[in-house]
């Protein structure tokens, strides 16, 4: 059965109200986005520098402290995995990454006998580590649009009870990296114990180079371990502060490319449906002269 024209304006009246929305929504997601890149560099020097404190204390301190957030577990039987992503979606895969890279490695975890104990930042990585069936231990949801400090210090305390009560023998958290508007890099850390800090390797790593590094000596007062039991729990929160804002520039920049992308995919479709609505009228024009020409040659 031919399309009609009346069909064809329909849908094209439709994709453009689509068009509209995927527009606005780039716009906002755009602005939303400059804001997110100045708190990332905002907090970045600051976060290096707790991080750096934190590993120098350790140095200066000779042996970790027997202290409970700072004691290595003997044995690791239970991970626990930080998802970190966002409330919405409408951004291509900014969600589904992080929680593929999640499960993907709760699954290597159960592989090795270690129990995985998910923990999720954003209504989406919630729901989909439920809706799989697997063991969610808390979500904090509600924020990711614009984190602030106190929702760091929130899940960090969480994160920080269940290693200490022996909840969790480690700590990991995985969140999308902010590069740029259309790349983001999924990142996993381990914050838990101090020893395997993840983090802590690549600040050394970053630090290390050609040229040496003359560091002076520093004298501590009190202690290096009194310090570095006060640092930990900084370090924590700054660390997870860093991964919700790294995420929500990523979250930003990663649906402003996908409602980019679905402007642009709005426009070729409307002018497809523009050509068939064009020949569907030159169909119509063409069968009514047909019918006028049968009508007058039956006259005739």
């Amino acid at each position: 059965m031919p399309v009609s024209q009346r069909d064809v304006r329909n849908r094209i009246s439709s994709v453009k109200n689509i068009e509209k929305i995927t527009r606005a929504m780039e716009m906002v997601a755009a602005a939303r986005l400059r804001r997110a890149e100045q708190r990332i560099e905002a907090v970045r020097p600051y976060a290096s520098a707790i991080r750096r404190m934190t590993r120098e204390a350790a140095e200066a301190a000779g042996r970790v402290p027997r202290l409970p957030i700072l004691t290595e577990h003997d044995q690791v039987r239970s991970a626990g995995l930080l998802l970190v992503a966002g409330d919405r979606g409408l951004a291509g895969g900014f969600n589904s990454n992080i929680v593929r890279a999640g499960v993907a490695a709760g699954r290597e975890h159960e592989a090795e006998g270690v129990t995985a104990v998910y923990f999720a930042s954003g209504r989406r990585p919630a729901s989909s580590i439920r809706f799989r069936g697997l063991e969610l231990a808390d979500s904090f949801i509600g924020f990711t649009d614009r984190p602030a400090y106190a929702d760091a210090r929130r899940i960090a305390e969480r994160l920080i009870a269940a290693y200490v009560d022996d909840e969790v023998d480690r700590v990991e958290v995985f969140y999308n990296g902010y590069i740029s508007p259309i790349s983001q890099v999924v990142r996993h850390e381990t914050l838990l114990p101090l020893q395997q800090a993840t983090v802590l390797a690549e600040d050394s790593e970053e630090e290390s180079g050609d040229e040496p590094r003359h560091r002076a000596e520093v004298e501590y007062e009190p202690g290096p371990e009194e310090i570095l039991e006060r640092l930990i729990p900084d370090y924590v929160e700054v660390s997870i502060y860093r991964a919700l804002l790294e995420s929500t520039a990523s979250e930003h920049g990663a649906r402003m490319t996908a409602m980019r992308n679905a402007t642009e995919n709005a426009g070729e479709l409307i002018e497809d449906l523009t050509l068939e609505m064009n020949r569907a009228r030159q169909a119509e024009i063409t069968q009514e002269i047909m019918e006028v020409v049968a009508g007058a040659e039956g006259v005739g």
